[in-house]
């Protein structure tokens, strides 16, 4: 199968694995202060040409922001940023599914800088979320929600590999 069809359903799958991480390590005290609410009235500003906010809490609420934040979460953020790993495995050469597996979860970490840079500071929290909810711990809590992304990536860009 197509490294970057496996890449992109991986990505679906791991977007998934982070969300239940994500759900398990908020109910132990960790988040990010990210919910799906504030995805969707980020990539909703994006479509209106708005790409960063004073404090996106305090940004008005917008109808359907709920629905486009889950889209946005799996099919971009999930499945499209997935393919920028099966590209790097097009060029590394890398073709034996343990390199997938491993390098799946080493990009799962590497991902954790769009939270980082990108999206926190769009939301108006600074970068790596130094300015995000009280309580919230965007540094450790993208990290951890990070991994099983790229494990997901990596375990069905290898099951591709031997099939």
């Amino acid at each position: 199968m197509n490294s970057f069809v496996l890449a992109y359903v991986g990505g679906i799958v791991g977007a998934v694995l982070m969300d239940i991480t994500e759900t398990l390590a908020a109910r132990a005290g960790l988040t990010s202060g990210v919910s799906v609410a504030l995805v969707g009235r980020w990539a909703l500003g994006l479509l209106r040409g708005q790409l960063s906010h004073d404090d996106i809490a305090r940004s008005p609420a917008r109808p359907g922001e709920v629905r486009m934040g889950w889209a946005f979460h799996l099919l971009v953020g999930g499945g499209g940023v997935a393919l920028l790993y099966a590209a790097f495995l097009q060029v590394a050469g890398w073709t034996l599914p343990a390199h997938r597996l491993w390098g799946g979860v080493a990009f799962g970490v590497a991902t954790s800088l769009l939270p980082w840079l990108l999206l926190l500071p769009a939301f108006g929290w600074g970068w790596f979320g130094r300015r995000g909810p009280r309580g919230s711990n965007a540094l450790l809590a993208s990290t951890i929600s990070h991994l099983p992304y790229g494990l997901g990536v990596g375990v069905v860009m290898a099951l591709g590999a031997r099939l």
